[in-house]
């Protein structure tokens, strides 16, 4: 289930950053970049523990965020999201988007904007100018960002810890469990062999299917 979900948060980080890197590398003023940057790193600079439990307060059950929707009509009956792997999909979304933000900018930020202007002067429509000329420029840049989003998540403990439920059960906590209560080493260290095994093989199918190279993620 961990890899599930940590591919999972992958996807929803992807589709999250993607638009936003375009509009910072190609809509923008450069003037503005900056300003912009700097509102997306306020975030880090607070310690992960401290938005973890800010996101716990959020999505209580008598929190802000149920408090906002059942106020706006949006929702009856107040929603638990602290239950299963919602609150923690979201912890992880939240923490790990600028890492899917950034490499994607980079790769972004070196297209030639004329070669969108000409696509657009030709009457290419907006799908098919990212479909065939920005997101196959921006694959290395997706692909980096998949690599460490994925990895991140799987490997996370803090936010599983904090935001999940009694019936969530993050690939980390396992670990911890069998190392710090269990006093099972021998076990814990097979537990953590295998998700390094599976986090391996997820960078490896990242680099078939977006036909890259490991020096290109590496960039």
């Amino acid at each position: 289930l961990t890899v599930w979900y940590s591919t999972v948060v992958t996807v929803i980080s992807f589709v999250l950053a993607y638009p936003l890197a375009y509009y910072l590398a190609k809509i923008v003023s450069p003037k503005s970049v900056a300003t912009l940057f700097l509102l997306l790193f306020v975030p880090l600079w607070v310690s992960e523990v401290l938005r973890s439990f800010a996101w716990f307060i959020i999505l209580s059950l008598n929190g802000p965020l149920n408090f906002v929707l059942t106020g706006l009509g949006i929702t009856e009956e107040k929603i638990r999201w602290i239950a299963g792997y919602r609150s923690i999909l979201i912890g992880l979304v939240y923490t790990y988007v600028l890492f899917m933000l950034f490499p994607i900018y980079n790769a972004m930020q070196s297209l030639d904007t004329n070669q969108i202007e000409a696509a657009e002067d030709l009457g290419a429509p907006w799908w098919k100018i990212h479909w065939r000329i920005v997101l196959p420029h921006a694959k290395p840049g997706v692909a980096s960002g998949s690599v460490m989003v994925f990895m991140l998540s799987a490997g996370s403990l803090l936010v599983p810890s904090i935001l999940g439920s009694t019936t969530s059960q993050w690939f980390t906590q396992t670990i911890n469990q069998w190392f710090n209560d269990a006093l099972d080493w021998n076990t814990a260290s097979a537990y953590a062999f295998l998700l390094l095994f599976l986090c391996t093989v997820f960078v490896a199918l990242a680099m078939w299917l977006f036909k890259v190279k490991l020096s290109d993620i590496a960039k």
